[in-house]
C-alpha cells in the first residue's frame, strides 16, 4: 500500500469512510413520492428519491454521478433524514452534513450543498405529490 493510500485511510473519520463507501441506498425508486435532481458547477449530479408514509420519510435513496465526496454527502443526507418527519427533514443543512462527516475537505463543501439541494427539491416534490397524487405516475 502506497503512502497516499495509507494517508487516505488515516486522514478520514469513520463516519466519512462509512458514508463514502456505503452502497445500500444506491437505488432508483420507480414512482417515488418525492424526486429531486441537481447538478453542481463541478459537474457532479445527485438524484434523490423519497418514499413517504404519512408524514414520515420511510426511505431515502439516491443515485450519484460524481466524486467520492458527493457520494459521502448524499449518503449522509439519507442517513440523517430517513425515518424523520417531513417538517424535521427540512432542517438539514450542508453544515450538518459536513459536521457529521467530520473530515469532508473544506474545498468540497459544495458537495454537501449539492446533496442537500437535491434533497430539498425532493421534499418539495413530495409536497406537490401530496397535493396532486396523480403526478406521481409521471415521474
Amino acid at each position: 500500500m502506497g503512502k497516499e493510500q495509507s494517508d487516505f485511510w488515516q486522514e478520514h473519520s469513520l463516519h466519512y469512510l462509512e458514508m463514502a463507501f456505503r452502497t445500500d441506498r444506491h437505488e432508483r425508486i420507480t414512482q417515488p413520492d418525492g424526486y429531486g435532481k441537481k447538478t453542481g458547477v463541478c459537474g457532479d449530479t445527485v438524484e434523490i428519491f423519497l418514499s413517504v408514509n404519512g408524514d414520515i420519510l420511510n426511505t431515502v435513496s439516491f443515485d450519484v454521478s460524481g466524486c467520492m465526496n458527493t457520494n459521502a454527502c448524499a449518503n449522509t443526507v439519507a442517513h440523517l433524514t430517513e425515518g424523520k418527519r417531513l417538517d424535521e427533514a427540512w432542517e438539514i443543512t450542508p453544515e450538518d452534513v459536513a459536521g457529521y462527516l467530520e473530515t469532508l475537505p473544506e474545498d468540497h463543501l459544495h458537495c454537501a450543498e449539492l446533496a442537500v439541494g437535491a434533497f430539498y427539491l425532493a421534499l418539495s416534490s413530495s409536497q406537490e405529490t401530496r397535493k396532486h397524487p396523480w403526478k406521481k405516475l409521471y415521474r
